[in-house]
């Protein structure tokens, strides 16, 4: 679906994956689950594009939920994958992980799990190469992304500014939709390797200016980042995060 000129994104409000279109072709931000394929490609179609027209993905993070099907892309169409340097193993399969659930309700969890196992969550490839990045690049791809250095949800945690698109991606930096609980608004995400850090990592969007905040996981917040960011310190503190 369309979101803005130039912004679109595919998935829902479990996982999501956002596009980027210029003039120059097309930037995705994370690459969700394997099974979110036909929809990447059905909005390609929707959008004038194909799979040719894709410059880059860059990656959030490393977790599963978001590198769907980036392997696929990079191994049968050449595009290359951009991910932290402190994700590289991560995203190649070579650290495992033992995430902490927290709170949970039965019904949030079991649609979670119930559309990761639907969407081949629970078979993801991992990645063969990655391009490593590092806090402050402006990667030469489509709506010229700046990386901003996350870390908290994982050590090689990012957020993406692109002010082309009025839109920092925030993956599992924050969540509108904690999928554990199906809580709604601003938020901590779950899953987190250091929940400390990675609300004092926040500080970092502050003053951005831009409009849409876009997570791996939730409705896309068009109140602005300074706002969301006040959001998710807030009911961090609530709950003792």
């Amino acid at each position: 679906m369309q979101l803005a000129p130039s912004l679109h994104r595919i998935g829902n409000d479990v996982v999501a994956v956002y596009l980027v279109d210029t003039p120059q072709g097309v930037t995705v931000i994370d690459a969700g689950l394997a099974g979110q394929w036909k929809e990447f490609t059905a909005e390609l179609t929707a959008m004038g594009r194909s799979v040719d027209d894709v410059r880059g993905v860059m990656l959030t993070h490393g977790d599963s939920d978001h590198i769907g099907f980036a392997e696929r892309l990079r191994r049968d169409h050449g595009v290359p994958v951009f991910v932290h340097e402190a994700d590289a193993a991560r995203a190649r399969g070579e650290v495992s992980t033992k995430p902490e659930w927290g709170h949970m309700k039965v019904g949030a969890t079991v649609g979670f799990l119930w559309y990761a196992l639907r969407k081949n969550g629970m078979r993801t490839t991992p990645l063969a190469e990655v391009v490593a990045v590092h806090d402050g690049d402006v990667l030469d791809l489509p709506g010229a992304p700046r990386v901003i250095g996350m870390p908290g949800h994982s050590p090689g945690s990012i957020a993406i500014h692109v002010p082309a698109v009025d839109a920092v991606f925030v993956g599992d930096a924050l969540t509108t939709r904690h999928v554990l609980t199906g809580e709604r608004g601003p938020q901590p995400a779950p899953f987190t390797d250091d929940p400390r850090e990675a609300i004092e990592s926040l500080q970092r969007l502050v003053g951005l200016g831009a409009t849409w905040v876009l997570p791996g996981h939730g409705t896309p917040w068009k109140g602005g980042v300074d706002e969301a960011v006040r959001e998710v310190t807030q009911a961090a503190s609530a709950s003792g995060s």
